[in-house]
């Protein structure tokens, strides 16, 4: 790691209120796979993949107790929407932002060359390899105070923004308080480049088409036209 790279991380870890004890676990977090494969360096640099598994265990474990802990009275089914909310690419590319993690990726030119830096996987992705760092790097109690610091203490509201953006879970509820209902959910069409893709989906409600939505994968297509059936039909 160069000086200039070197002193990136350490400002980008004073702008996090961390501290590494060893950076190069924070190079690593954020280098990503096509910087390492494009690279001419021989071994090839290491990535961030292996650090990506661990720090969404240790992620996933962190929010799991806390939720289990502070929401005595919620059910299992209530704790893992939220817990599923929580740890989302889409959550944790939000978070990924905030800490401006994509200004110090390292990216492959494929990859610069269609805006990887914005791209949600790879900011989630990163996020999770920087939770692992630190969790190797200081241990499980530190992290705990870092994923507070950044996400925890914001639950209640997030809590309420999770439950309420998960509109299939919603119309399934909605449409069930007449009996027994069939509810389908189909791909109408996928446009634009790989890397660009968006998908277009509808819901059917006992073979009847009410909503259709669109979005970068199917699932989020999916909670959109859950989202136009429930307004159509409550």
């Amino acid at each position: 790691m160069d000086k200039k790279r070197s002193e990136d991380l350490i400002n980008l870890c004073k702008s996090l209120d961390i501290k590494m004890h060893d950076l190069e676990l924070m190079n690593t977090a954020l280098t990503h796979t096509s910087y390492a494969y494009e690279s001419k360096k021989r071994p090839h640099p290491e990535h961030n993949e292996r650090l990506e598994f661990l720090g969404d265990s240790v992620l996933s474990l962190v929010v799991s107790t806390y939720i289990y802990d502070k929401y005595t009275k919620k059910d299992e089914g209530y704790l893992s929407k939220l817990r599923a909310f929580l740890v989302c690419e889409t959550t944790l590319a939000v978070f990924a932002r905030k800490m401006k993690l994509g200004d110090y990726l390292l990216l492959g030119n494929g990859e610069l060359n269609v805006s990887g830096r914005e791209r949600p996987s790879i900011l989630a992705d990163a996020f999770e390899s920087v939770v692992g760092a630190y969790y190797l790097d200081h241990g499980l109690e530190e992290v705990k105070k870092f994923l507070y610091d950044i996400i925890l203490k914001h639950i209640d509201a997030l809590a309420k923004e999770g439950i309420d953006m998960d509109y299939k879970t919603r119309l399934q509820e909605e449409v069930q308080k007449n009996g027994v209902v069939d509810i389908e959910y189909d791909q109408l069409e996928a446009t634009g480049p790989a890397h660009e893709r968006i998908f277009t989906m509808r819901v059917l409600v006992n073979r009847k088409e009410q909503g259709r939505g669109s979005g970068r994968t199917k699932k989020e297509a999916e909670q959109q036209a859950a989202k136009v059936a429930l307004a159509a039909l409550t």
